[in-house]
């Protein structure tokens, strides 16, 4: 190499240091102006804690803007796919603390079998918190014996849970009445929870209250009727388990997606019934659904 090329080199990597350290400093000082604000501000007091889950009406954001930003984003987390597309922020104490995304060539590219909804929950720095996904399989054995009602099954990854959370759609759903979702989370001690989101009867933009097994209200999702893209003010009950709360955020997301699945679960179900549709699974979906006990 000829000591210009090595000078150019040099400089280059000068130049990528360089950026680095000020993109450090600069994350540096807004987590700092954050824990500032954080503890200036007094807590509301009234036992629920909130957040918003705003969507965007376009992909062309921050996060997503250009192919080199784009491969930054899948370096800092494996689980920003090459198809991940950043959709909605969660905003808590008027900070945004979370970025939601899905892979958007399994949703609006895939057919048939193959087309399914996945969506992502990450820190505002892109580092994975939890996974939803639409199970293809289970949804289409709820809906077909519901005798074509589409009954969507998600099943929902955290990072911090050795438990899988699985949220369903109620088959019990007449028409003109709201639907119901429901999940059950278990404790330290082993001990399930179990919870109910149900939509509000009189309700134009997605509004859900979150019931408890006591029937209690620990919940609300509170979606805004003028918004563009979508957007839910969300509370729950302060001290609720941390796993509560990223399903909340998740649902949340989901919403935006929901007339879409049902109507997706529908064509398949349709598509299986008259012969025109093979049903097959996903290999990830397949592992989830792989006997634990099996000898390996």
């Amino acid at each position: 190499m000829t000591a210009t090329a090595l000078k150019v080199a040099d400089a280059a990597a000068a130049d990528a240091a360089s950026d680095a350290r000020a993109e450090a400093l600069k994350e540096a000082e807004a987590e700092a102006r954050k824990a500032a604000k954080k503890k200036s501000s007094k807590p509301a007091g009234d036992g629920w804690d909130r957040f918003v889950v705003d969507i965007w009406i376009t992909d062309f954001n921050f996060t997503e803007f250009g192919v080199y930003k784009h491969t930054r984003n899948r370096a800092k987390s494996r689980q920003f796919t090459t198809d991940m597309d950043i959709f909605g922020e969660i905003i808590e104490d008027g900070e945004r603390t979370g970025l939601f995304g899905y892979r958007e060539e399994a949703w609006k590219t895939a057919q048939g079998m193959d087309k399914r909804l996945v969506i992502k929950l990450f820190t505002d720095k892109l580092n994975w918190r939890a996974t939803m996904d639409l199970m293809i399989g289970r949804s289409l054995q709820q809906t077909i014996g519901a005798r074509g009602l589409p009954v969507m099954t998600y099943s929902i990854n955290t990072d911090d849970d050795q438990y899988i959370i699985y949220l369903e759609r109620s088959a019990n759903k007449w028409p003109l009445l709201p639907e119901h979702f429901s999940f059950f989370i278990i404790d330290s001690k082993g001990q399930p929870e179990f919870y109910r989101l149900q939509r509000d009867l009189i309700s134009l933009a997605g509004d859900y209250s979150l019931i408890n097994q006591r029937g209690e209200t620990v919940g609300y999702l509170d979606g805004k009727v003028f918004s563009i893209g979508g957007k839910w003010k969300c509370r729950i009950k302060s001290g609720a388990d941390k796993r509560l709360m990223t399903v909340m955020k998740l649902f949340g997301s989901m919403m935006v997606f929901n007339g879409d699945c049902r109507r997706h679960m529908k064509r398949l179900y349709k598509g299986i019934l008259a012969g025109k549709i093979k049903p097959e699974i996903d290999g990830q979906e397949a592992a989830l659904y792989m006997n634990p006990r099996r000898v390996r």
